[in-house]
């Protein structure tokens, strides 16, 4: 017996040296652009940012065609005033900013593929049901529900992402991924304007009402059919190889993110947050992506804007499309430069300075067609910021990995509260020059341009602690062997 347990005991001692020793050549093996690395890259890359690309896509058109909708004929058919259209834009900030952080709690508990799928399914019920409305009231508490169930998706998928792209790696794959923003916004008012064109009173039913059905429906059914597509995490993806999962790891591990999945045990909710709310580099975040989010609520006023500026009905459906086209590029050039020179802060302060010259020129303007050719380009420069704010979060505050989570949901939670007031920055007195919501837009966005300079100072100055790469190499081993997945002799 006593012989047994001393043979067990020195196995034990083995296989502890053998993680150690393991952990330490893969250390020192590493080398960042290998072609075992590009390989595992493009496969990720045409895996798992289609998925989210998709999914974001339709979430965004759930959410966004609530403007194209009350052009399209629901403003007249509720008899909406401006008001009662903020109130039903706030209560879907609302429940989107109580519900973040509780569902970003979950997330690093569950499997992604599962829940972010099954969140798609859910929105695309709720969205559809907003075609059964009676009244503005009815509306807006449906739209209460939408942002319940959408609030736990944004956050979400910026934690998804962190746990498998590297620290400069993130802003470019995150850039692809945020595209689906303004291309779903080009999309809805193409959508919008064939739908109200041609399915306006198809089978008794109202084109707004249709644009709700059709887009809901929509994302339920893909929600349903990418969860047998989507991967989880590096140390749980069935369709890696054990060699790709421990280069995952490895890779991670080596940018001081400690990304695998409960590679270093588990930190509780509870503590999580308390890490989060005690770390001054929360709120400085929270403040950036709260400036970022005010300014970006003139999404919802783009349709109306439009009409400002000359073009109504299905024609102004039309004149959506070009600003979300020029947030498209502007959000793939400012993430893939940002990534290239390894400079967030300095990007942030300068594309957000470019986009506060672009809204002082439409304020300072009355003529129609320059105050929506620079709208576009301000708005174009407001997407480009937006994700490189979002993912600075996950760069920043990077471990443990029960802390990012929380981190990314309560900065988007605080930085989503800017929209609960900012929805009323765009009252229909205003018209059609807008100067109050353009003038505050024009704010935010320069104090993004200053702050995020100081901030770039003070992450510098006080980084972070992160355990050493050759620790969370060694833990994912040790999960890796308690899966089964690697052998415990070399």
């Amino acid at each position: 017996m006593a012989a047994h347990h001393l043979d067990e005991k020195s196995t034990q001692e083995w296989e502890e040296s053998i993680d150690h020793t393991t952990a330490i050549s893969l250390a020192a093996s590493y080398v960042p652009g290998s072609p075992e690395e590009k390989r595992l890259l493009r496969k990720l890359d045409f895996r798992i940012i289609p998925c989210c690309w998709i999914l974001f896509v339709l979430g965004y058109l759930d959410r966004a065609n609530i403007g194209n909708a009350k052009t399209g004929g629901l403003e007249d058919d509720f008899h909406l005033t401006s008001n009662q259209y903020s109130v039903i834009l706030l209560l879907f900030f609302v429940s989107y900013v109580i519900f973040e952080v509780p569902s970003n709690m979950i997330i690093a508990r569950v499997r992604p593929s599962l829940y972010l799928c099954g969140l798609a399914l859910l929105w695309g019920v709720v969205a559809a049901s907003m075609a059964a409305t009676k009244n503005w009231k009815q509306l807006a508490a449906v739209r209460f529900v939408l942002g319940f169930v959408e609030s736990g998706f944004a956050p979400g998928i910026a934690f998804y992402l962190s746990s498998w792209y590297r620290r400069y790696e993130l802003a470019s794959r995150f850039a692809i991924y945020y595209t689906a923003v303004a291309v779903a916004g080009g999309l809805s008012g193409l959508l919008a304007g064939v739908i109200t064109e041609y399915l306006d009173g198809a089978r008794g039913i109202d084109g707004w009402r249709w644009l709700f059905i059709i887009e809901g429906c929509g994302s339920s059914f893909v929600g349903c059919i990418l969860w047998f597509f989507m991967a989880d995490y590096p140390s749980n993806t069935r369709w890696l190889t054990p060699e790709e999962q421990l280069l995952a790891s490895q890779r991670l591990a080596y940018d001081g993110l400690g990304n695998t999945q409960g590679a270093h045990g588990r930190v509780s909710e509870k503590e999580a947050l308390k890490m989060v709310v005690k770390d001054w580099r929360t709120w400085t975040l929270a403040l950036l992506y709260a400036l970022v989010t005010g300014a970006q609520t003139i999404q919802y006023f783009i349709p109306t804007l439009v009409k400002s500026f000359g073009w109504e009905n299905w024609e102004g459906q039309y004149h959506t499309i070009p600003p979300y086209a020029c947030a498209v590029v502007f959000i793939l050039v400012f993430c893939f430069v940002a990534d290239h020179f390894k400079s967030k802060a300095y990007f942030i302060s300068l594309f957000s300075g470019i986009g506060t010259i672009f809204f002082i020129v439409v304020c300072a303007n009355s003529n129609d067609t320059v105050r929506y050719i620079f709208t576009t380009f301000a708005f174009g420069c407001i997407y480009g910021t937006s994700p490189l704010v979002l993912m600075w979060v996950a760069n920043i505050i990077c471990y443990p990995a029960e802390k990012r989570a929380v981190a990314i949901g309560l900065v988007n939670a605080l930085g989503n509260t800017a929209s609960i007031y900012g929805v009323f920055l765009w009252p229909e007195h205003d018209a059609p020059r807008y100067i109050p919501g353009f003038g505050a837009t024009t704010v935010w966005m320069g104090a993004i341009c200053v702050v995020s300079l100081v901030a770039g100072y003070l992450f510098k100055k006080y980084p972070i602690e992160a355990p050493e790469p050759e620790e969370v190499v060694a833990a994912e081993i040790r999960r890796q062997r308690e899966r089964g997945q690697v052998p415990t002799k070399a």
